[in-house]
């Protein structure tokens, strides 16, 4: 049975619209974008913008090889078929390990959160909680968790909205809290330290952050197999996240950093909730931290379902162990949800070991596995595009947008993010652990894989007679 009859396809545009904004609107902007606006003062506007062209450009590279062959491995097949097995082999597992270090940053936040209400509670009931109830939601049907990540995903959006709307009416009445000596206005974006208050090193340092923020949004290629109509709903998911970048983004930072001195965000918490403390605003505290923590268990719930369809692909293609084509009845690989719970119960013992340290060393180690996974997209399509025909390639249905430049300054975006990456010494050690995960890989596939592959390609040459005694 092929992948797509074997997947139910049970998801519609609704849902991967909100799938895709449950994995990249999550922890990277409500709790990393502290981080981000330490390091780069205002300037971190400018970031945001830059890296959203980018990965808008990785997206439409995404989109123009999902919607002309829409499959369950999706960007790691289309590595396999353009480049080699090899590079689909790496890029797959490379997107399961983000999504697993991705979701430990979102646990870890989880716990964070809860924090706010019960300091005394520790972090790891919190976080095994959570495991145990996400993982019997992705062993449901595929129909019901889109119905779950959308209504997750309404909530937070909602109130990023009208957090939006909010701060322009705090900054347009004057509004400032008695205790407190500053004034809401669009001047706290320059008067303190200037635009740029740390140089243009601040806003290099602050790309890597930035890019965690938006990793995860690559899940739209993976819906593919599971899309009711993929030529309709990939192509609508995808023209949409520039609006999203610069809503989400963009106009929600700016706000941020609007009503509130951007030298006085620290990183206790969510820098939203805590702008709404300072300004005494304390029921809109505690609803903010309802929406964070909707956000996080949001961006949990699309990283167990984009690495377990990952797995379930290449599974199908010998790329990883075969365990992980089984299906439930309800058309869900649960034993990649089976799995997946396991691996984030080492959130649990992080979190109980070195509770104050793990978000920054995860972020940095999912910063480096985003960059890698986009930077095969780009390169798989590149590929593609050199394989096809003029005549095919003016049949596209969805062809990526400023071909050849914005594919070739999105390869050399990212690349020069992998060079800071290792230029910061407190993210260099992602660099290490980069190296090393890709290393162990290409022993992976030499021992496990490619053996099987020649296998496979020596029986298919044999004649027919012998094939049979076979």
């Amino acid at each position: 049975m092929s992948q797509q009859a074997s997947l139910q396809r049970g998801l519609n545009t609704r849902h991967i619209r909100f799938l895709a904004l449950g994995s990249a609107i999550g922890t990277g902007l409500f709790y990393g974008s502290a981080t981000a606006i330490k390091l780069a003062g205002p300037s971190v506007l400018l970031a945001y913008i830059v890296c959203g062209i980018a990965i808008y450009i990785v997206m439409r590279a995404l989109g123009e090889m999902a919607v002309k062959n829409p499959v369950s491995g999706s960007f790691s097949e289309y590595a396999t078929q353009y480049i080699g097995p090899l590079a689909g082999f790496t890029t797959g597992w490379t997107y399961v390990f983000e999504m697993i270090i991705v979701a430990l940053a979102d646990i870890t936040a989880f716990g964070i959160y809860m924090g706010f209400w019960y300091p005394d509670v520790p972090r790891w009931i919190w976080i095994l909680s959570l495991i145990m109830f996400l993982g019997g939601i992705n062993l449901i049907h595929v129909k019901v968790f889109g119905e779950l990540e959308f209504w997750l995903s309404i909530v937070k959006v909602t109130a990023i909205v009208a957090m939006i709307l909010g701060g322009f009416g705090l900054m347009f009445y004057g509004f400032h809290a008695d205790h407190s000596s500053f004034v809401p206005g669009i001047q706290n974006l320059w008067i303190h330290e200037g635009f740029m208050p740390n140089g243009i090193t601040g806003l290099v340092a602050c790309l890597s952050v930035v890019v965690f923020a938006f990793g995860g949004i690559e899940i739209i290629g993976l819906t593919a197999g599971e899309s009711q109509d993929p030529k309709k709903t990939i192509p609508r998911a995808i023209n949409a996240v520039p609006v999203r970048i610069l809503l989400f983004y963009v106009l929600t930072i700016f706000v941020l950093m609007s009503i509130f001195p951007w030298n006085q965000i620290g990183s206790q918490g969510s820098p939203f909730v805590q702008i709404f403390e300072n300004l005494g605003i304390g029921s809109a505290a505690t609803i903010l931290n309802i929406v964070v923590i909707t956000a996080a268990v949001s961006a949990i719930n699309s990283d167990v379902f984009g690495a377990g369809r990952m797995l379930f692909g290449m599974a199908n293609h010998g790329q990883a162990p075969k365990v992980f084509q089984k299906l439930s009845r309800n058309g869900v690989p649960w034993m990649t949800v089976v799995v997946m719970a396991g691996v984030l119960l080492v959130g649990v013992v992080l979190n109980y070991l070195i509770p104050e340290n793990i978000f920054m060393i995860i972020a940095s180690i999912a910063t480096f596995a985003t960059v890698w996974v986009w930077l095969m997209i780009l390169l798989s399509q590149v590929a593609m595009r050199r394989k096809l025909s003029t005549a095919e390639i003016k049949a596209l249905d969805f062809p990526i947008i400023g071909w050849p430049y914005a594919p070739a300054f999105a390869i050399v975006f990212l690349l020069f993010i992998l060079a800071m990456i290792g230029y910061f010494p407190d993210s260099r050690p992602a660099i290490y652990v980069g190296a090393g995960w890709l290393a162990l890989l290409w022993i992976a596939f030499n021992i496990w894989v490619k053996p099987k592959q020649n296998t496979v390609k020596v029986e298919s040459e044999l004649p027919d007679n012998l094939k049979l005694e076979r």
